[in-house]
């Protein structure tokens, strides 16, 4: 019985996961799927999904209730063995229908951990763990406080949003509090941080039952915040194996994993290296692949697909079966991605031998590049960003960057 087909019910106010949603119904389950009536025309892989249900509004304020009440139904005729959330909108949303309807996974007191910036830091200083000086907006002593005994630059920055949009970045304290006076009663859904310059890496990696089986460690090359707040192009590059900065961002994204409660599925996890310590420094987490296309690049290094593998993770907690991830690579690969000034831009000229992926996004200009050696790479990044800087690339105001996500 137990290996049997399940019901998995997956949300998503972002058009992915469509690897995902494809290696569930390979292994047998019914998959349905929950998503914003906006997202009607996207190319879902509906041949791979029993039944599609569209929720009305606005994709990052659905009615909870009305949500809850439409899976309710759903229940009366099908047993929903597990529900994942494919994107950080998605979370709340999954960690509420778990609790209300007893089934089984992430709660919303861990959820928190994984969505809730400011409950990132509160818990990962109580573990132990590096964080950047930071202060609640809930108290005004505690703000004071933190600009007279914190170096500036600050940054403000939204406790739920994802990627980094909303990120307001202060230097003095007038500054900040005139910003802090213009959130008005919205500051409690923000945060104050010390701005630590240095280089910022991500964890891209796989847990099972509170083991980390697979992390690559990759280094942004332009940050998802320089562009957020200037413009440009955003490179990514997974970085040398054992180095010194791996096996430190490995040991500590293994205690973030640990101290936070995550079990089992995808994860993504920032760090920085602060240029004035060389200290690793803890920035945000979340539980779910990371977007902007790294998991293609990561599937570039490694041979391992995040999206795949964490739906085989999840068939076979359902199943009670084993899991065996597959052989790991140790290539090199790197990501370079902009916002394009027409739908469909012209990427022919871009064809290195190296080019693994093109980025199917419209307004979009995107390559992942491939090879054993990873100068080749960053080559190969730097000379795609300076011909996509001419006449390519262009600039959206900051909501529309969520298509990085």
């Amino acid at each position: 019985m137990e290996n049997q087909g399940k019901t998995f019910l997956c949300i998503s106010n972002f058009f992915k996961g469509n690897a995902f949603i494809i290696q569930l119904k390979k292994q047998g389950n019914r998959v349905f799927l929950i998503t914003s009536e906006k997202l009607k025309d996207k190319p879902w892989a509906f041949e791979y999904i029993d039944e599609i249900f569209y929720m009305p509004g606005q994709d990052l304020d659905w009615d909870l209730d009305l949500l809850l009440k439409g899976v309710g139904g759903l229940m009366k005729s099908h047993k929903i063995e597990s529900i994942i959330s494919l994107d950080d909108y998605d979370v709340e949303k999954a960690t509420f229908l778990r609790e209300n309807l007893r089934i089984p996974g992430m709660g919303q007191t861990t959820g928190r951990y994984f969505r809730d910036k400011l409950a990132m830091r509160v818990k990962a200083k109580e573990s132990g763990i590096k964080v950047p000086a930071f202060s609640s907006l809930f108290y005004d002593e505690d703000i004071n406080h933190f600009a007279d005994n914190v170096a500036a630059p600050w940054v403000l920055k939204p406790r739920s949003e994802a990627s980094a949009n909303g990120i307001i970045k202060v230097h003095n304290k007038d500054s900040l509090w005139k910003h802090i006076h213009e959130l008005g009663e919205n500051r409690l859904y923000y945060l104050v941080e010390q701005f630590k310059p240095g280089d910022v890496f991500h964890a891209d990696g796989l847990q099972l039952e509170g083991k980390n089986l697979f992390c690559c460690v990759s280094r942004y090359l332009a940050t998802p915040m320089e562009i957020s707040q200037g413009g440009g192009i955003f490179r990514s590059a997974n970085i040398q194996y054992n180095s010194d900065d791996d096996k430190a961002i490995k040991k500590a994204n293994a205690s973030i994993m640990k101290a936070f409660g995550m079990k089992s599925g995808a994860t993504h996890t920032e760090f920085i290296k602060c240029k004035e310590d060389g200290e690793i420094y803890f920035l945000e987490t979340s539980s779910r692949v990371g977007g902007a296309h790294l998991a293609e690049m990561v599937e570039a290094a490694s041979g391992v697909n995040l999206w795949a593998e964490w739906a085989i993770i999840e068939d076979c907690l359902a199943k009670n079966k084993k899991y065996n991830l597959p052989n790991v690579s140790k290539n090199y690969a790197g990501i370079v991605l902009t916002l394009a000034n027409v739908e469909h831009p012209d990427l022919s000229s871009f064809d290195d031998d190296e080019v693994y992926f093109r980025v199917p996004l419209e307004y979009h200009a995107g390559l992942i590049v491939k090879s054993k050696k990873q100068e080749r790479v960053l080559e190969l990044l730097d000379n795609y960003a300076a011909r996509l800087s001419d006449g390519i690339s262009t600039v959206a105001d900051a909501p529309e960057l969520k298509k990085f996500h």
